[in-house]
C-alpha cells in the first residue's frame, strides 16, 4: 500500500508523482507537435519580416577614437612652491583640485561640450556648415520644418544664440546622449573611447573629431588654469622689477655724467642721487632673483599639472558600416516568430485547463 500511494498525487498537498508528471510531459510534447503548421507558418512570416527588416535598415557608421590620458603626480618638492609665491603676494593654490581623470568621461556627455561641437564648422560638399546642419539635414528634421511657420526660415548661428536656438539643441544632445555617443575605457586599462554611431558618414567622423577636439582642449585648459594665471602674474611681476632696476641702474649713469667736474664742496649733488639709484638697483636685484625662483618653480608646476593626452587610434574613412546580415536576421525573425506563436498556443491551453477544472 505504501509504495502505491508514493505513485499516485497527492491532491491535499497539491504534489504531483513522477509518473504524473512524466505523463504531463508527453502530453504537452504530443500537443506542441499537433501544432507544427502554425509554428512553421508564423517561422516563415517571421523571417521574412526579418529579411525585409535586413534590407530596409539604413547602415550605422561608427567612428572611434582611442586615446591615453596620462596625469603626471606631484612631486612633494613642489609642496613649497605656495611659499615662495606667497612672498611675492601671489595665491598659486594646492595640489590637486575638481578635476582628475574619471571627469573627461563626464564633460563628452555634457550639455556645454556637445552644443560646442555642434556649432563648428565641417566642410560639405565643398562648402562650409555647420554640424548641427548636417545632423538636421541628414536626419529629415528640415522637411519636417517646412510646415512650422516658426522653423521654416530659422538657422542656427554660432555666434548668437537664441531660445529657440537653445531648445532645439537641447533635444539634439538628448538624442545624441542616448542614441549616437559612447564614452568608456578599456578594460583595466586607462585608454579611453569615444564612439561615435550615426546613419550619415561624414558626420560621425566630423562629430567624434569635433567632440574629442573640444573636450580634450577644455580638460588640458581646467586642469592648467589657475598655475598659468599664477605664471602669468608672476612674469608680469618679474618685467616691472626688471624695468624699475634697469632704470634706476640708468638713472645712477646719467647723474654721474651730468656732473662731470663737480666742485668737491658739491659732492652731495652727485653723491646722494647715485646712492639711491644703487640702492633700488640692489633691492629690485634681490626681489627678481626671488621672482625669478618662483616664476621657474611654476614653470615646473605647469608641465607637472598639463596632462598628457596620446591619441593611439582616430576615424578614417571609410568608416566600419554596422547593418545587419540577412542570414542572422531571417533566423532571428524566424525564431522570433516561432517563439510568439508557441507562447501564445502555450497560454492557451493553459486557460483552457483553468476553465475546464
Amino acid at each position: 500500500m505504501s509504495s502505491q500511494t508514493s505513485v499516485t498525487p497527492n491532491p491535499e498537498n497539491g504534489r504531483i508523482s513522477l509518473k504524473e508528471f512524466i505523463r504531463e510531459l508527453k502530453e504537452w510534447q504530443r500537443f506542441i507537435r499537433s501544432k507544427w503548421l502554425p509554428l512553421l507558418l508564423l517561422a516563415i512570416i517571421g523571417g521574412i519580416a526579418g529579411f525585409a527588416y535586413a534590407l530596409i535598415k539604413k547602415p550605422q557608421y561608427k567612428a572611434v577614437t582611442k586615446f591615453v590620458l596620462e596625469e603626471e603626480e606631484q612631486p612633494g618638492m613642489l609642496a613649497n612652491l605656495g611659499g615662495l609665491a606667497a612672498m611675492a603676494g601671489i595665491d598659486i593654490g594646492s595640489e590637486g583640485g575638481l578635476f582628475h581623470g574619471e571627469n573627461i568621461i563626464e564633460l563628452y556627455t555634457s550639455r556645454s561640450m556637445i552644443t560646442a561641437a555642434l556649432l563648428s564648422p565641417v566642410t560639405a560638399s565643398d562648402k562650409k556648415v555647420l554640424l548641427v546642419d548636417l545632423y538636421t539635414d541628414y536626419k529629415g528634421l528640415r522637411q519636417k520644418w517646412q510646415s512650422d511657420h516658426v522653423l521654416k526660415d530659422f538657422r542656427f548661428s554660432e555666434q548668437v544664440s537664441s531660445r529657440l536656438q537653445d531648445s532645439i539643441i537641447g533635444c539634439i544632445v538628448k538624442d545624441i546622449n542616448k542614441e549616437h555617443l559612447k564614452v568608456f575605457k578599456s578594460g583595466q586599462s586607462s585608454t579611453l573611447n569615444v564612439e561615435v554611431k550615426a546613419g550619415n558618414e561624414l558626420f560621425a567622423k566630423a562629430f567624434n573629431e569635433a567632440i574629442v577636439q573640444q573636450v580634450n582642449e577644455f580638460y588640458i585648459s581646467a586642469k592648467t588654469k589657475k598655475t598659468k594665471e599664477a605664471l602669468d602674474i608672476l612674469q608680469a611681476k618679474s618685467d616691472s622689477v626688471l624695468r624699475i632696476m634697469n632704470g634706476a641702474i640708468s638713472s645712477a649713469a646719467i647723474t654721474a655724467d651730468a656732473t662731470p667736474n663737480l666742485n668737491p664742496t658739491r659732492q652731495a649733488q652727485r653723491v646722494v642721487p647715485v646712492q639711491k639709484a644703487q640702492f633700488t638697483a640692489e633691492a629690485n636685484k634681490a626681489i627678481l632673483s626671488e621672482l625669478i625662483k618662483n616664476l621657474e618653480l611654476t614653470k615646473m608646476k605647469l608641465m607637472k599639472e598639463t596632462p598628457l593626452i596620446e591619441i593611439i587610434d582616430k576615424p578614417i574613412f571609410p568608416l566600419e558600416k554596422d547593418k545587419p546580415g540577412r542570414i542572422k536576421s531571417i533566423l532571428a525573425g524566424g525564431l522570433s516568430g516561432m517563439f510568439l506563436m508557441l507562447s501564445l498556443l502555450v497560454l492557451k491551453r493553459i486557460f483552457a485547463k483553468i476553465e475546464a477544472e
